[in-house]
């Protein structure tokens, strides 16, 4: 069964059984604003789970993914931890010739770039996310990183980007420096532990969640994991899909 909830007049139309890529970018568009806007996307299990066996694709499905790849389609930025790399297998964000005149009319490239967010540099710079984007994958570090795993990073061809004081990343100065280089639509995939931080550091405007019809049990993280915030922060929701069990829910600061 597929039904939409109209929490907004933005949730998109079924067309031949399936929401098509326009109407998907319509729901999920960027609101206007003056400054940056930082959206995360990510998946849950009905008991909180934010992955199995370490991934997250197997709380997936079909049009999970074809959210993603729209949500993909309309940053001008992914932002991902470095353990995420690891683990997910990550490669450069595609051109999708169904977003080309999208992202063209946005004065956007062919793809997003991808942004790791990373103290150590401990990363595997022979990948393809390296050595073969569409767009220079970006190395978000602290200037206390270690010069041998920076120099090799560049030599990569990565662009290398210092975004905090010490070893590791501010949440902030992240957003700031990727907005000064004219990237003001970012969509963070995570990991729990990165969400976790932008979440801490009150820097997250909108969640893109998608709730998966099963039960995991297990240790598995939360999507969103470290410090914890002095109070919770509101959001609320701003629209609604559900197909076959799973529920699209998409929430904005208030």
């Amino acid at each position: 069964m597929r039904r939409l909830f109209p929490v907004t007049d933005q949730t998109p139309a079924s067309e031949a059984g399936e929401w098509s890529f326009d109407a998907l970018a319509e729901a999920y568009a960027y609101p206007e604003t003056d400054g940056p806007y930082l959206r995360a996307n990510m998946v849950s299990s009905l008991d909180g789970a934010g992955q199995h066996e370490g991934r997250s694709h197997p709380l997936s499905s079909d049009t999970d993914m074809r959210i993603f790849g729209t949500l993909r389609a309309l940053a001008d930025v992914v932002v991902v931890g470095a353990e995420t790399v690891r683990q997910e297998g990550y490669r450069p964000a595609r051109a999708r010739e169904v977003f080309a005149d999208r992202r063209a009319a946005a004065g956007q490239g062919p793809a997003p770039a991808i942004a790791v967010v990373t103290a150590s540099l401990d990363l595997d710079f022979g990948l393809p996310l390296f050595t073969s984007p569409l767009v220079p994958t970006i190395v978000l570090t602290g200037a206390a990183a270690p010069p041998d795993r920076v120099r090799a990073a560049e030599v990569a061809g990565a662009e290398v980007v210092i975004a905090g004081d010490g070893p590791g990343v501010e949440p902030g100065r992240a957003v700031e420096a990727l907005a000064s280089r004219g990237m003001r639509r970012m969509l963070t995939e995570g990991g729990p532990r990165l969400l976790g931080q932008f979440v801490a550091a009150g820097v997250l405007d909108e969640l893109c969640l998608t709730v998966s019809p099963l039960l995991t049990a297990g240790t598995a993280q939360r999507i969103a994991g470290g410090p914890a915030v002095s109070a919770p922060e509101q959001f609320r929701l701003e629209s609604l899909l559900e197909e076959a069990g799973f529920l699209y829910t998409r929430y904005r600061r208030i």
